[in-house]
């Protein structure tokens, strides 16, 4: 076998299939855009899914790539010599291209001709057939007839030879082995044996079906392959080892943590098990953060296993004896040893990665000390019960106080041999949970119960025309009342028109829909929103407001143009504000969600931090400035390659079709198209409505900027009419102040200044005039001091004294007894004061401040404590004052 290095070993893979007509793909984002119901990219093929169900490819039908995938699935078997969270995928693709024969071939071809394995020492499974699919002969005839022993072919049920993801292309699939010279381990020795005999190699899927959300299989229009080989794990057996830690994608960070942690690796399980996870999510975790995503810790979906991956990191580092300090050089490592030339993204981004891994363990060992505290609390009293099994309530405790993922609570009660409740956890979050979250998806308000227009032929769809026009003929297809499709619509009844042609556009990408008006020869709908609908279809949601409209009728749709026009505002003003975040605050600010309406517009962005004032003015000068530049917003259609070459920003996770929409702001007019693009202020992909020219905006006016979640902010802002009528509203409110204050609007700064000093004065005063009246109201007490085992004590009752006059009051008559114990108890408004001080000779002779408060509190009505020589406390009852002055001699009797 031939050794290799990692970047080898990935330029090796990608030229083999160049050299056979394949086209370099490249890599994709780790987070992945949903649509294959799973939150990261866990396999090559996962982000070509279209591609094999039979849309065309831009690059042809012969593909290849080398894929970063994360899958945590299993993230508890991290930590032995295979198992890794982030991992490459060297894959290869026919789509519709060459099948079985060709895919066999050039496997063994790879196999022993570049990877330099013997032929002898080979093996390959294939699907042995079940009630869904049959065997596949033919696929283990074209491995023998590549060069594979007869004798090594074996075949095997679905859960070995069966490939799919959730739902999505799938079918047979074909395994290959290195057989090790070593004996059987027994009769059903083989592939997938646990001996360590057989080491898989790779894999081809044949995609022949697609799996349907309801579980049934349907053959796919164009056959497909599917080759995936795992980089770590070939790249390990190729340098003589199974463990993936003693490869150069791993050795310089292990060897880092042997010298800071001064533990040798491989010497001890434990320690050894807590390098590879250290080094294994690290890397994962400056993989996400510096992917294209700029994936950030928090609390939901991949950002909640980010977070859990930096935290068990934490959690493992310190097992080790390293510190955030080590963890921000492991990934250093990472950047600029191991992946600066195969992911330059992480050099770009390399500044973003370390602050925001950083924040993240900040954040953690913040907490963590605390937490484990509180771990160990817990477990004690579990242990001194005799329970084996942590609650719910106190599990969901750790994550909610001490920020403790339930898996690390988990992890860390599984190596106490206790279990925990995961159930009881969930249904303490629920208890929580907020059920209002923000969300752009306004088609939830669709008032057409679900399924009402799934009879209609799939043929009937709506032409969107209203880029051009905002007034246009139509056809009325088809009509619901709400609960079902009916055939006409009366006065003043609500319902969901489809028209075959409309000039509304629906909501989507965070713009609203048009509203505006439907009408016919017999009545006139007025639509209140738009939207889309399965099939291709919008739907304008309102309600008949004189006569009727019937399925069937010509109808004219016209949109309501001053609300788009005031939509199509904010939505072209928030172009020029994600351009003016980068310029100000840097390029990693990416948008993360909008909401554009024809009232405002919110924009939510990456960043890890509240913009100050000074930057936030910044940014809206810029914006400002463009909108006086007037600069033209031109839209052109292109395909999806072109568009990639304009520098326009996409908006991750949006799934673009071959045509798409560039929308420009101050593009060039040369004719040079890249020139002309390079020009321009802004350049975004975008389907929305927008304005003609910058000027129109008018002006913009940024109301506010907050935080949403961790590394999300957003910015809310006016334009237009907008701002003119926010004006307005100051100006009124202005207006409405200096009337108060009984002065011009220039002089209301100076004169709320003069108001807030007399006040400032008047409390001073006040406070000082309370102080005395509490000490007059007190008189001499020294007569009242009585003493108890030959310590001095006061207790005594004061009227309207409130507790920060009663603490002075304290401080003053500890100094007058020198050494003992005082408290004041005063009523005030119904309601009762206590304040109980200790000298600190009088605590060393074994008075409580607190506990004294423990015991008192309750005979008026109340709770409290405190330290010992301090404490204080509240009450509802003033009845009790005289009862509790009499507890304070006998329960320091006791403590004496």
């Amino acid at each position: 076998m031939r050794q290799f290095t990692s970047d080898e070993l990935r330029k090796t893979w990608k030229d083999f299939y160049i050299e056979r007509g394949h086209v370099d793909v490249g890599a994709v984002s780790l987070v992945s855009d949903g649509s294959t119901g799973v939150m990261f990219n866990v396999a090559g093929m996962q982000p070509l899914m279209p591609y094999l169900l039979g849309q065309k490819h831009p690059l042809g039908t012969r593909l290849c790539n080398v894929q970063g995938c994360v899958r945590t699935n299993d993230i508890d078997s991290v930590g032995d010599r295979s198992h890794v969270t982030f991992f490459e995928m060297m894959g290869s693709w026919s789509l519709g291209d060459y099948f079985k024969k060709e895919r066999c071939q050039w496997s063994y071809e790879l196999l022993t001709g570049v990877f330099g394995f013997d032929a002898d020492h080979l093996a390959a499974t294939v699907f042995a057939g079940d009630e869904n699919a049959p065997r596949d002969e033919e696929g283990a005839q074209y491995r023998i007839a590549s060069g594979f022993k007869k004798e090594n072919i074996y075949y095997l049920p679905a859960e070995d030879n069966w490939w799919g993801l959730e739902y999505g292309p799938c079918g047979p699939d074909s395994e290959m082995f290195y057989i090790a010279d070593k004996p059987d381990c027994g009769p059903d020795c083989g592939p997938g044996c646990s001996c360590g005999k057989y080491t898989e190699l790779g894999n081809d899927v044949f995609m022949q079906y697609e799996k349907h959300k309801d579980g049934t299989l349907t053959p796919l229009k164009q056959k497909n392959v599917d080759t995936g080989w795992g980089l770590e794990r070939i790249l390990a057996f190729l340098n003589g080892t199974k463990d993936v830690y003693k490869t150069d994608l791993f050795v310089p960070v292990i060897a880092y943590i042997e010298k800071a942690s001064n533990n040798q690796y491989d010497s001890d399980e434990k320690l050894t098990k807590s390098m590879r996870i250290l080094a294994d999510h690290t890397r994962t975790s400056v993989m996400l953060i510096g992917d294209a995503a700029k994936l950030l810790p928090s609390n939901a979906g991949a950002g909640y296993v980010l977070r859990r991956l930096i935290r068990r990191a934490v959690r493992h580092a310190r097992t080790l004896g390293l510190k955030k300090d080590d963890i921000l050089n492991i990934a250093k490592i990472y950047i600029d040893d191991i992946y600066p030339n195969s992911y330059p993204l992480l050099v770009k981004n390399k500044e973003f990665i370390l602050d925001e891994l950083g924040k993240e363990i900040e954040r953690f060992e913040n907490t963590l000390e605390n937490g484990m505290k509180e771990f160990k609390k817990i477990l004690d009293t579990k242990n001194s019960e005799g329970k084996k099994e942590i609650d719910g309530k106190s599990a969901f405790y750790l994550y909610d106080t001490f920020g403790f993922p339930i898996e690390l609570t988990v992890e860390l009660a599984l190596e106490e041999g206790l279990s925990v409740d995961e159930e009881g956890f969930k249904a303490a979050m629920e208890e929580q949970k907020q059920t209002a979250r923000d969300n752009s998806n306004f088609s939830a308000k669709l008032n057409v119960g679900e399924g009402v227009f799934d009879s209609l032929d799939a043929s009937i769809k709506t032409e969107f025309v209203g880029y051009d026009v905002l007034e246009c003929g139509a056809k009325a297809v088809a009509m619901a009342d709400g609960e079902k499709a009916v055939d006409k619509l009366n006065e003043k009844e609500n319902g969901t028109i489809i028209t075959d042609v409309t000039c509304m556009y629906g909501t989507m990408g965070g713009q609203v829909g048009d509203k505006g008006v439907i009408s016919s020869k017999d009545g006139e709908f007025i639509v209140t929103e738009t939207i889309h609908l399965p099939e291709g279809r919008v739907g304008h949601i309102g309600y008949v407001s004189r006569g009727f409209i019937s399925a069937g009728d010509e109808v004219l749709v016209k949109t309501d143009f001053a609300n788009r026009m005031n939509t199509a505002r904010n939505h072209s003003a928030t172009h020029l504000l994600q351009k003016a975040l980068k310029i100000v605050l840097g390029d990693h600010v990416e948008q993360k969600g909008s909401l554009v309406t024809p009232d405002r517009l919110r924009f939510d962005f990456s960043h890890s931090q509240a913009i100050s004032a000074e930057d936030l003015a910044k940014v809206e000068a810029i914006v400002n400035k463009e909108i006086a530049a007037s600069l033209d917003v031109i839209t052109d259609e292109m395909s999806i390659s072109e568009a990639s070459k304009t520098g326009a920003m996409a908006l991750f996770g949006e799934k673009y079709g071959d045509t798409v929409r560039v929308v420009s702001m101050g593009k060039g007019a040369s004719g040079d198209e890249e020139a002309d693009f390079k020009e321009a202020f802004s350049v975004e992909f975008c389907g929305g409505t927008h304005v003609s020219n910058t000027a129109e905006i008018q002006t913009v006016k940024i109301l506010s900027e907050s935080g949403v979640a961790a590394g999300v902010r957003r910015i809310e802002a006016l334009t237009g009419e907008g701002v003119l009528a926010y004006y307005k509203e100051m100006e009124n409110m202005l207006l409405e102040a200096s009337k108060l204050l009984k002065a011009n609007p220039s002089e209301i700064v100076t004169k709320i200044a003069h108001l807030q000093n007399s006040l400032k004065a008047a409390n001073s005063e006040i406070e000082s005039l309370k102080s005395k009246a509490a000490k007059d109201a007190l008189g001499d007490l020294t007569n009242q001091v009585k003493e108890i085992k030959g310590m001095k004590v006061l207790a005594a009752k004061v009227d309207n004294v409130d507790m920060n006059s009663l603490r002075d009051l304290g401080d003053s008559l500890k100094e007058k007894i020198k050494d003992g114990v005082v408290a004041l108890l005063s009523e005030t408004d119904g309601k009762v004061n206590i304040m109980i001080m200790a000298t600190d000779s009088a605590v060393s002779e074994g008075a409580h401040a607190g506990n004294l408060i423990k015991a008192i509190a309750p005979i008026v009505g109340g709770g409290g404590g405190g330290r010992p020589n301090m404490a204080q406390a509240g009450g509802k009852n003033p009845a009790g004052i005289e009862d509790a002055l009499k507890a304070v001699i006998n329960e320091l009797e006791k403590m004496l």
